[in-house]
């Protein structure tokens, strides 16, 4: 399964010609990161800098279709354009967009072809967005190998390796062998904490924990306000911080259930590198997402120590900067951008005095837990 799809745009009708999109193509990036609950743009000149950005909404092509969801990022487009002095379409080089909900080839095929024909950029390339976090995780210099696994809302994995092989996973969820990230989480705890009350489970702190965080008192009141809508639905998410809470406060069901988040991690990270022949040879695992990017200390460390025991050469990093970074550097890869470009553009979206692309805050996920998709996971 192939990275990316990339095809040339079609060349725009006399009639819906500007002068900005008849010109040839300067070398720009129109950089679109399109999450589940929210999708970032920006448009990069070809010097790296950052000519002009907008946020929208989520990006859901299973529950819109594509040519819908494609159409929610136009206003987006011309926003990034306007602020760049452009009129009309954004004009681009390239256009790199690393989409959640494109977990398929089939489906990055599909989304190629409709971005394509909206005229954005001369060329346009799309790629999961597990391949945006796993580039802004890796120098800008040489091949770039490695691999990431992305914990949100749910799990997912991929990797590049030499000669530019790729590593992945379907990533659709518990049909695709899935188990893991914010929504997983919330819900084992809501089921370790139900069975804790009513006497079926072993006794856990989150049968007080989880209801508590509502303003309940018993786990039977927070089923009952979730069943009945009291509670939305998307307000379960919240209850992953509290489950990471009570791990670290020692209880023993809780615990578990962080660890087996670990392990779930660790073991895509090290069959994704043996996939491709990296587990010999120093290689970045790049973690990101709103769960690992947390840092939570008994997740991050027993992350690290399985590392340590199955994949001895790999490098855990934790990237934080916006996902839209990664997507961005792809696009200038496809360019031909000078180095300084890559610098100049990472400065811009890292964090305050970090500029660096291989340490912690190299780039990735926003912190909030269990915000994206199962796709974005």
């Amino acid at each position: 399964m192939g990275l990316t799809q990339s095809v040339p745009t079609p060349s725009p009708s006399p009639s819906s010609s500007s002068p900005s999109s008849a010109s040839p193509p300067d070398g720009s990036v129109l950089a679109i990161d399109a999450g589940n609950s929210k999708t970032d743009v920006a448009l990069i000149g070809p010097d790296g800098s950052v000519l002009g950005a907008a946020r929208g909404g989520g990006f859901r092509p299973p529950v819109v279709g594509a040519e819908q969801a494609v159409g929610s990022l136009a206003p987006l487009v011309e926003e990034a354009a306007r602020q760049a002095g452009r009129a009309g379409p954004a004009g681009a080089g390239h256009v790199s967009a690393c989409l959640a909900n494109v977990d398929l080839p089939s489906e990055e095929e599909e989304l190629t072809g409709v971005l394509a024909e909206r005229g954005w950029g001369a060329t346009v390339t799309v790629a999961n967005d597990t391949f945006a976090l796993l580039r802004a995780g890796v120098g800008d210099d040489g091949e770039p190998t490695g691999v990431s696994v992305v914990c949100g809302a749910g799990i997912n994995c991929a990797g590049i390796g030499h000669g530019g092989r790729v590593a992945r996973f379907p990533a659709i969820g518990r049909i695709s062998g899935d188990w893991g990230g914010g929504g997983y989480l919330s819900e084992e705890a809501l089921w370790w904490a139900a069975r804790a009350e009513d006497g079926r489970g072993e006794p856990t702190e989150l049968a007080r924990a989880l209801p508590a965080h509502f303003g309940l008192t018993t786990m039977y009141e927070l089923i009952e306000a979730l069943h009945l809508g009291r509670l939305e639905p998307g307000r379960r998410h919240e209850l992953t911080p509290v489950l990471f809470a009570v791990a670290g406060a020692g209880d023993e069901i809780a615990r578990a259930v962080v660890e087996r988040q670990a392990e779930e991690v660790v073991t895509m990270a090290v069959v994704a590198l043996g996939r491709l022949d990296l587990l010999g040879e120093e290689t970045p695992v790049v973690l990101g997402g709103g769960v690992l990017a947390a840092r939570h200390p008994l997740l991050d460390d027993r992350i690290r120590e399985l590392l340590a025991e199955r994949a001895p050469k790999a490098e855990p990093r934790v990237v934080t900067a916006p996902p839209v970074l990664g997507a961005a550097l792809l696009g200038l890869d496809r360019t031909g951008a000078p180095e300084s470009a890559y610098a100049r553009l990472r400065a811009h979206y890292a964090p305050a005095g970090d500029t660096a692309p291989a340490d912690d805050a190299a780039a990735a996920d926003d912190t909030e837990s269990g915000t994206e998709s199962p796709s974005e996971a």
